[in-house]
Protein backbone atom coordinates (compact mmCIF):
# COMPACT_ATOMS: atom_id res chain seq x y z
CA UNK A 1 0.00 0.00 0.00
CA UNK A 2 2.99 2.47 0.96
CA UNK A 3 3.68 1.69 -2.90
CA UNK A 4 1.16 2.55 -4.01
CA UNK A 5 0.46 6.05 -2.23
CA UNK A 6 4.36 6.64 -2.98
CA UNK A 7 3.19 6.69 -7.03
CA UNK A 8 0.24 9.43 -6.22
CA UNK A 9 2.58 11.70 -5.47
CA UNK A 10 1.31 13.04 -1.94
CA UNK A 11 3.90 16.02 -1.77
CA UNK A 12 2.05 17.01 -4.94
CA UNK A 13 -1.18 16.88 -4.69
CA UNK A 14 -1.54 18.49 -1.94
CA UNK A 15 -0.31 21.94 -3.39
CA UNK A 16 -2.95 20.66 -6.23
CA UNK A 17 -5.43 20.34 -3.58
CA UNK A 18 -4.39 23.68 -1.88
CA UNK A 19 -5.28 25.64 -5.59
CA UNK A 20 -8.34 23.82 -6.04
CA UNK A 21 -9.43 24.98 -2.58
CA UNK A 22 -8.46 28.54 -3.20
CA UNK A 23 -10.33 28.42 -6.69
CA UNK A 24 -13.31 27.04 -5.00
CA UNK A 25 -13.33 29.78 -2.07
CA UNK A 26 -13.34 32.54 -4.85
CA UNK A 27 -16.04 30.95 -7.39
CA UNK A 28 -18.30 30.19 -4.12
CA UNK A 29 -21.76 32.24 -3.72
CA UNK A 30 -24.19 31.57 -1.61
CA UNK A 31 -24.68 29.59 1.58
CA UNK A 32 -21.47 26.76 2.61
CA UNK A 33 -22.59 23.11 1.43
CA UNK A 34 -20.28 20.39 2.67
CA UNK A 35 -21.26 17.97 -0.36
CA UNK A 36 -19.85 19.72 -3.38
CA UNK A 37 -16.84 20.65 -0.86
CA UNK A 38 -16.40 16.91 -0.33
CA UNK A 39 -16.83 16.27 -4.57
CA UNK A 40 -14.43 19.00 -5.19
CA UNK A 41 -11.39 17.79 -3.03
CA UNK A 42 -11.97 13.81 -3.76
CA UNK A 43 -12.42 14.34 -7.47
CA UNK A 44 -9.12 16.42 -7.72
CA UNK A 45 -7.59 14.70 -5.49
CA UNK A 46 -8.54 11.42 -7.25
CA UNK A 47 -7.40 12.62 -10.55
CA UNK A 48 -4.46 14.18 -9.57
CA UNK A 49 -3.40 10.91 -7.79
CA UNK A 50 -3.96 8.96 -11.06
CA UNK A 51 -2.28 11.37 -13.78
CA UNK A 52 1.15 11.53 -11.37
CA UNK A 53 0.76 7.34 -11.32
CA UNK A 54 -0.12 7.45 -14.85
CA UNK A 55 2.96 9.72 -15.19
CA UNK A 56 5.45 7.53 -13.54
CA UNK A 57 3.95 4.87 -15.00
CA UNK A 58 4.97 6.18 -18.44
CA UNK A 59 8.18 7.55 -17.60
CA UNK A 60 9.29 4.60 -15.27
CA UNK A 61 12.65 3.81 -17.87
CA UNK A 62 13.74 7.87 -17.65
CA UNK A 63 13.18 7.32 -13.69
CA UNK A 64 15.36 4.52 -13.59
CA UNK A 65 18.34 6.78 -14.97
CA UNK A 66 18.27 9.16 -12.71
CA UNK A 67 19.29 9.63 -8.88
CA UNK A 68 16.44 11.30 -7.81
CA UNK A 69 13.78 8.91 -9.22
CA UNK A 70 15.72 5.51 -9.22
CA UNK A 71 14.11 4.32 -6.08
CA UNK A 72 10.70 5.10 -6.74
CA UNK A 73 8.28 2.06 -6.96
CA UNK A 74 8.49 1.15 -10.82
CA UNK A 75 12.06 1.39 -11.10
CA UNK A 76 12.92 -0.95 -8.52
CA UNK A 77 10.51 -3.46 -9.63
CA UNK A 78 8.28 -2.90 -6.34
CA UNK A 79 5.18 -2.01 -8.28
CA UNK A 80 4.56 -3.70 -11.61
CA UNK A 81 4.15 -1.48 -15.07
CA UNK A 82 0.75 -3.06 -15.47
CA UNK A 83 -0.62 -3.19 -11.30
CA UNK A 84 0.54 0.64 -12.11
CA UNK A 85 -1.03 0.89 -15.13
CA UNK A 86 -4.17 -0.06 -14.53
CA UNK A 87 -3.76 1.70 -10.23
CA UNK A 88 -3.45 5.24 -12.53
CA UNK A 89 -5.94 4.66 -14.86
CA UNK A 90 -8.66 3.36 -12.36
CA UNK A 91 -7.69 6.48 -10.04
CA UNK A 92 -8.24 9.06 -13.37
CA UNK A 93 -11.53 7.13 -14.64
CA UNK A 94 -12.82 7.75 -10.77
CA UNK A 95 -11.82 11.40 -10.50
CA UNK A 96 -13.40 12.24 -13.39
CA UNK A 97 -17.04 11.11 -12.78
CA UNK A 98 -16.60 12.72 -9.11
CA UNK A 99 -16.17 16.30 -10.73
CA UNK A 100 -18.62 15.57 -13.61
CA UNK A 101 -20.95 13.61 -11.56
CA UNK A 102 -20.43 14.68 -8.26
CA UNK A 103 -20.48 18.56 -9.47
CA UNK A 104 -20.73 19.83 -13.28
CA UNK A 105 -19.69 18.53 -16.50
CA UNK A 106 -17.36 21.50 -16.96
CA UNK A 107 -15.47 20.64 -13.73
CA UNK A 108 -15.06 16.71 -14.75
CA UNK A 109 -13.71 18.35 -18.55
CA UNK A 110 -11.30 20.85 -16.96
CA UNK A 111 -9.68 17.25 -14.74
CA UNK A 112 -9.87 15.86 -17.87
CA UNK A 113 -8.30 18.39 -20.01
CA UNK A 114 -5.93 18.54 -17.47
CA UNK A 115 -4.93 15.05 -17.31
CA UNK A 116 -5.06 14.82 -20.91
CA UNK A 117 -2.40 17.92 -21.74
CA UNK A 118 0.02 16.39 -18.77
CA UNK A 119 0.00 13.17 -19.89
CA UNK A 120 -0.15 13.32 -23.69
CA UNK A 121 1.81 16.67 -24.65
CA UNK A 122 3.74 17.76 -21.34
CA UNK A 123 5.51 14.17 -20.83
CA UNK A 124 6.38 13.19 -24.40
CA UNK A 125 7.85 16.41 -25.09
CA UNK A 126 10.07 16.32 -22.08
CA UNK A 127 12.60 14.37 -24.62
CA UNK A 128 12.00 16.50 -27.20
CA UNK A 129 12.52 19.91 -26.64
CA UNK A 130 12.96 22.48 -23.90
CA UNK A 131 9.52 24.30 -24.33
CA UNK A 132 7.63 21.20 -22.91
CA UNK A 133 8.22 23.66 -19.58
CA UNK A 134 5.78 25.75 -21.47
CA UNK A 135 3.39 23.05 -22.54
CA UNK A 136 3.13 21.89 -18.82
CA UNK A 137 2.74 25.01 -17.17
CA UNK A 138 -1.11 25.07 -18.59
CA UNK A 139 -1.95 21.75 -17.12
CA UNK A 140 0.11 23.13 -14.10
CA UNK A 141 -2.15 26.00 -13.48
CA UNK A 142 -5.14 24.32 -13.79
CA UNK A 143 -6.15 23.06 -10.31
CA UNK A 144 -7.97 26.91 -9.37
CA UNK A 145 -10.17 26.48 -12.25
CA UNK A 146 -11.30 23.08 -11.54
CA UNK A 147 -11.54 24.47 -8.09
CA UNK A 148 -13.73 27.58 -9.15
CA UNK A 149 -15.47 26.01 -11.88
CA UNK A 150 -17.08 23.51 -9.43
CA UNK A 151 -17.97 26.12 -6.95
CA UNK A 152 -19.58 28.27 -9.96
CA UNK A 153 -20.18 26.19 -13.02
CA UNK A 154 -18.63 28.74 -14.63
CA UNK A 155 -15.39 30.44 -15.72
CA UNK A 156 -15.09 34.28 -14.88
CA UNK A 157 -12.01 36.63 -15.04
CA UNK A 158 -11.42 36.05 -11.43
CA UNK A 159 -10.59 32.43 -12.29
CA UNK A 160 -8.79 33.39 -15.25
CA UNK A 161 -6.38 35.88 -12.52
CA UNK A 162 -5.88 32.52 -10.54
CA UNK A 163 -4.85 30.54 -13.21
CA UNK A 164 -2.26 33.50 -14.43
CA UNK A 165 -0.67 33.49 -10.77
CA UNK A 166 -0.13 29.57 -10.51
CA UNK A 167 0.87 29.57 -14.73
CA UNK A 168 3.87 32.45 -13.97
CA UNK A 169 5.04 30.89 -10.51
CA UNK A 170 5.57 27.59 -12.16
CA UNK A 171 8.53 28.70 -14.02
CA UNK A 172 11.30 29.67 -11.36
CA UNK A 173 10.30 27.07 -9.58
CA UNK A 174 10.88 24.18 -12.25
CA UNK A 175 13.73 26.05 -13.84
CA UNK A 176 15.57 25.86 -10.39
CA UNK A 177 15.22 22.15 -10.08
CA UNK A 178 15.52 21.83 -13.54
CA UNK A 179 19.59 23.71 -13.05
CA UNK A 180 19.69 21.42 -9.58
CA UNK A 181 19.10 18.10 -11.07
CA UNK A 182 20.40 19.06 -14.72
CA UNK A 183 23.23 16.41 -14.35
CA UNK A 184 20.16 13.99 -13.64
CA UNK A 185 17.91 14.86 -16.32
CA UNK A 186 20.90 14.73 -19.24
CA UNK A 187 21.46 10.87 -18.41
CA UNK A 188 17.55 10.01 -18.73
CA UNK A 189 17.27 12.07 -22.26
CA UNK A 190 15.15 14.82 -20.63
CA UNK A 191 15.85 18.10 -22.67
CA UNK A 192 15.19 20.64 -20.29
CA UNK A 193 16.73 24.07 -20.36
CA UNK A 194 20.07 23.83 -18.37
CA UNK A 195 20.58 20.49 -20.00
CA UNK A 196 20.06 22.43 -23.91
CA UNK A 197 21.87 25.25 -22.46
CA UNK A 198 24.56 24.24 -19.70
CA UNK A 199 26.23 27.91 -19.26
CA UNK A 200 22.54 28.67 -17.42
CA UNK A 201 22.60 31.85 -18.45
CA UNK A 202 18.83 31.72 -20.53
CA UNK A 203 17.65 29.44 -17.54
CA UNK A 204 18.58 32.90 -14.96
CA UNK A 205 17.11 35.24 -17.15
CA UNK A 206 13.95 33.20 -17.56
CA UNK A 207 13.57 32.90 -14.17
CA UNK A 208 14.07 36.62 -13.75
CA UNK A 209 11.55 37.83 -16.28
CA UNK A 210 8.84 35.38 -15.30
CA UNK A 211 9.28 36.55 -11.64
CA UNK A 212 9.13 39.61 -12.43
CA UNK A 213 5.68 39.35 -14.56
CA UNK A 214 4.28 37.59 -11.68
CA UNK A 215 4.42 40.47 -9.74
CA UNK A 216 1.71 42.94 -11.57
CA UNK A 217 -0.12 39.88 -12.32
CA UNK A 218 -0.31 38.79 -8.77
CA UNK A 219 -1.81 42.45 -7.68
CA UNK A 220 -4.67 41.77 -10.17
CA UNK A 221 -7.28 40.12 -8.10
CA UNK A 222 -7.15 43.76 -5.32
CA UNK A 223 -7.89 45.29 -8.66
CA UNK A 224 -10.85 42.94 -9.68
CA UNK A 225 -12.17 43.57 -5.86
CA UNK A 226 -11.53 40.23 -5.13
CA UNK A 227 -8.91 40.87 -2.02
CA UNK A 228 -8.03 44.06 -0.09
CA UNK A 229 -5.00 46.26 0.31
CA UNK A 230 -3.47 43.64 2.75
CA UNK A 231 -3.37 41.47 0.20
CA UNK A 232 -2.03 44.14 -2.32
CA UNK A 233 0.82 45.18 -0.43
CA UNK A 234 1.67 41.96 0.65
CA UNK A 235 1.91 40.39 -2.75
CA UNK A 236 3.72 43.13 -3.97
CA UNK A 237 6.48 42.58 -1.37
CA UNK A 238 6.51 38.24 -1.66
CA UNK A 239 6.87 39.17 -5.39
CA UNK A 240 9.61 41.36 -5.13
CA UNK A 241 11.22 38.97 -2.70
CA UNK A 242 10.53 35.76 -5.67
CA UNK A 243 12.52 37.96 -7.83
CA UNK A 244 15.16 39.28 -5.20
CA UNK A 245 15.91 35.21 -5.42
CA UNK A 246 15.75 35.14 -9.42
CA UNK A 247 18.36 37.60 -9.76
CA UNK A 248 21.15 36.16 -7.49
CA UNK A 249 20.93 32.92 -9.97
CA UNK A 250 21.58 35.92 -12.88
CA UNK A 251 24.98 36.64 -10.16
CA UNK A 252 25.66 33.55 -9.19
CA UNK A 253 24.68 30.46 -11.15
CA UNK A 254 25.42 27.62 -8.74
CA UNK A 255 23.22 25.12 -7.39
CA UNK A 256 22.90 27.23 -3.74
CA UNK A 257 21.25 29.90 -5.57
CA UNK A 258 19.03 27.62 -7.45
CA UNK A 259 17.96 26.23 -4.03
CA UNK A 260 17.29 29.45 -2.72
CA UNK A 261 14.63 30.23 -5.74
CA UNK A 262 12.99 26.55 -4.88
CA UNK A 263 12.52 27.62 -0.93
CA UNK A 264 11.22 31.18 -2.02
CA UNK A 265 8.88 29.69 -4.54
CA UNK A 266 7.32 27.33 -1.70
CA UNK A 267 7.04 29.87 0.86
CA UNK A 268 5.33 31.96 -2.24
CA UNK A 269 2.44 30.18 -3.30
CA UNK A 270 0.49 29.25 -0.05
CA UNK A 271 1.75 32.87 1.33
CA UNK A 272 0.60 34.50 -1.12
CA UNK A 273 -2.98 32.24 -0.80
CA UNK A 274 -3.24 32.72 2.14
CA UNK A 275 -3.42 36.53 1.99
CA UNK A 276 -5.95 35.93 -0.37
CA UNK A 277 -7.88 33.90 1.69
CA UNK A 278 -7.90 36.33 4.66
CA UNK A 279 -8.41 40.05 2.53
CA UNK A 280 -11.03 38.76 0.78
CA UNK A 281 -14.39 41.21 1.41
CA UNK A 282 -17.27 40.13 2.91
CA UNK A 283 -19.68 39.14 0.64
Amino acid sequence: MKDYIELTKPNVTWLILMSAAVGYFFGHQGGWLLLPILHTVLGTALIASGTAALNQWYEREADAKMRRTARRPLPTGRVTPGRALAFGSALSALGFAELAIGLNLLTGLLGLFTLTSYLFLYTPLKQRTHLSTLVGAFPGAMPPMIGFAAARGALTAEAWVLFAILFLWQFPHFLAIAWMYREDYARAGILMLPVVEPSGQSTARQIVLYSLALIPVSIAPSLLGMTGKLYLFGALGLGLLYLYYGLRVVFDRTILRARGVLLASVVYLPMIYGLMLLDRPAL
